[in-house]
C-alpha cells in the first residue's frame, strides 16, 4: 500500500478526474479491510496469530512514517542549501548522538539529515572545544536568576509533556517541593542555552472551564457527571468516500463511558464498549460504579443522549437520585466532564497507539486514572489532586519545600526545608505503569 519512493513512479498524463478520486477511495477500502482483519487477528486465541496482527499493525505504521519522512524530504530539499534554517547548538549535538546510537558514518548522516559530510566532520572536532569554540556555549550563570538546574527541570518537564502549560508545571513542582510563579516558569522556559520546550497548545495552560449549572456540589459524592465519548482506533474515523467516515463501532472505534465527580474532579469509573452503549449497559454500569464508590449521588448531571430516558429516570427515581439534564445549546452545560474527557485524550489517549484489544485498552485506561487521581494537579482544584480533596488529605504542595537560591533567605522562618538553604536539586522521574506520557516526578537534593 505504502511505495517505496513514489517520486520514481511518473503518474499517467492521459488519467481522467475520476480515476484519480477513485485511486484515493480505493486505498480508503484497503485500509478498512485490513483494519477488521487485523482486530480479528490481535484477538484471535492463538497466540502466533496476535504477534502476526501487531507484527503488522507495526510495520504498517513504519512504512507509513518512512512515507511522511520522504515527503517532508522531497519539499526540503527544493529548498537551496544557503537559505535552509540551521540546526542549533543543541540539535547539532543531538544530531552527533543520533550518529552514534545508528552506528552512522559522517556521510550516511548527511544524506539522512541533507547536510554536507564536511560539516558533520567539523561538528565532530568541536565537541570537546570549550569557549567561544564550543559546539554548545553554556553562558556563565547570572546572580539574580535562578540556578541552571531549575531551568532545566522546567524545560525538562516541558518536553516530557509539551502539552503541559506554566500553570502545570508550577503546580507540579509545588508539589514535589519546589515554589516557582508561573511567570517564573515562563521565564526559566525561554533561556535561550537550554533544550527549548515543544510549542504550548492555545488553552493549554488556562484553567478548566466550571459549568454554570444551578446545581452547586457541596461535598464529595454530591454530584456527579455522566457522559460518553468515541475514541478512534489507530489511524482514526475518517474515510474518503460517503460519508466520508467510518462506522462508529469496533474495530474502527471504542465507546468510553466515564463518571466524574463535581467536588473533588475524581474521575469514579469508566467502561469501554464496542459501540454505543444502551439505557441497560449504562445503568449496569452506573450501579458498579455505586458500588465501587461505595456512595450514591444526590444529583446526576447528564446530556440528553438516547441512554437517558424514561429507563433511566425510572432508575434514578428508585435509588433517590436526581437526574438533571445539560441545557441544549449552552456550551458550559456539561464543561465539567466534557473538560475531563479533553484532558483523557489530550494526555493519554492521542499520545499512543490505541489498541484494538480491550484488555490493552483497560489498561491504558487504569494507567491514566491512577495517575489522574493521585498525582496530576488540577488546575480548578488550586494544584491538589482529585484524591487529596476527595479524602480531605493534606496537599503535597503545603509540605517542606527547597529553597534552592543560595543568596535568598526568606522564609527560612515560615517554611520547612528539605534540604540545605541553596542546595543544588535534582529531577527524579518514574513512570505510571511504565507509560512515559503519565510521570511521577520528584526532587532530591544532589550528592
Amino acid at each position: 500500500m505504502v511505495a517505496s519512493d513514489s517520486r520514481s513512479v511518473p503518474l499517467p498524463k492521459d488519467w481522467p478526474d475520476h480515476v484519480r478520486s477513485a485511486f484515493v477511495c480505493a486505498v480508503g477500502l484497503a485500509h478498512a479491510a485490513i483494519t477488521v482483519a487485523r482486530g480479528w487477528a490481535v484477538n484471535s486465541r492463538i497466540a502466533r496469530v496476535r504477534l502476526a496482527g501487531d507484527n503488522d499493525r507495526l510495520k504498517t505504521e513504519v512504512a507509513l512514517l518512512n512515507r511522511e519522512l520522504d515527503l517532508l524530504r522531497a519539499r526540503f530539499e527544493r529548498i537551496p542549501p544557503k537559505n535552509r534554517p540551521h540546526f542549533s547548538p543543541t540539535q547539532r549535538l543531538e544530531v552527533l548522538e543520533l550518529k552514534a546510537a545508528r552506528a552512522w558514518n559522517s556521510a550516511q548522516i548527511a544524506r539522512r539529515l541533507l547536510l554536507a559530510p564536511s560539516t558533520v566532520a567539523a561538528w565532530l572536532k568541536r565537541l570537546e572545544d570549550d569557549g567561544v569554540e564550543a559546539l554548545v556555549r553554556v553562558p556563565p550563570p547570572p546572580i539574580n536568576r535562578f540556578p541552571d538546574f531549575v531551568a532545566r527541570l522546567v524545560q525538562d518537564l516541558s518536553g516530557l509533556l509539551p502539552t503541559m502549560g506554566k500553570k502545570r508545571i508550577a503546580q507540579l513542582l509545588a508539589r514535589a517541593g519546589l515554589h516557582l510563579s508561573t511567570s517564573t516558569v515562563r521565564r526559566l522556559q525561554q533561556r535561550p542555552w537550554v533544550t527549548t520546550p515543544a510549542p504550548e497548545p492555545a488553552g493549554s495552560g488556562s484553567p478548566a472551564p466550571v459549568a454554570s449549572a444551578p446545581v452547586v456540589a457541596t461535598a464529595p459524592h454530591h454530584t456527579w457527571h455522566v457522559d460518553t465519548t468515541v475514541v478512534p482506533i489507530s489511524t482514526g474515523l475518517w474515510a474518503p468516500w460517503f460519508p466520508f467516515a467510518l462506522p462508529n463501532f469496533w474495530p474502527f472505534s471504542w465507546h468510553v463511558a466515564v463518571v466524574v465527580d463535581h467536588f473533588s474532579r475524581k474521575l469514579l469509573g469508566f467502561q469501554i464498549f464496542a459501540k454505543e452503549p444502551t439505557a441497560t449497559q449504562m445503568l449496569e454500569f452506573l450501579d458498579t460504579t455505586i458500588g465501587t464508590a461505595d456512595a450514591s449521588p444526590k444529583y446526576i448531571i447528564t446530556d440528553r443522549g438516547t441512554q437517558f430516558g424514561s429507563e433511566y429516570l425510572l432508575w434514578c427515581e428508585a435509588r433517590g437520585i436526581t437526574a438533571r439534564f445539560g441545557a441544549l445549546g449552552h456550551k458550559r452545560a456539561i464543561a465539567i466532564v466534557e473538560r475531563f474527557i479533553r484532558s483523557m485524550k489530550d494526555e493519554a489517549l492521542r499520545r499512543i497507539l490505541v489498541p484494538m484489544r480491550l484488555e490493552l485498552m483497560l489498561t491504558e485506561l487504569v494507567a491514566y486514572a491512577t495517575w489522574y487521581n493521585t498525582t496530576r494537579p488540577h488546575q480548578a482544584l488550586g494544584g491538589r489532586t482529585p484524591d487529596e480533596v476527595c479524602f480531605g488529605r493534606k496537599p503535597a504542595r503545603d509540605g517542606p519545600r527547597f529553597e534552592p537560591r543560595p543568596g535568598l533567605a526568606a522564609h527560612l522562618e515560615a517554611h520547612d526545608l528539605r534540604a540545605e538553604h541553596g542546595a543544588a536539586l535534582e529531577l527524579v522521574v518514574d513512570f505510571q505503569h511504565g507509560r512515559p506520557h503519565l510521570p511521577l516526578l520528584s526532587l532530591k537534593a544532589a550528592a
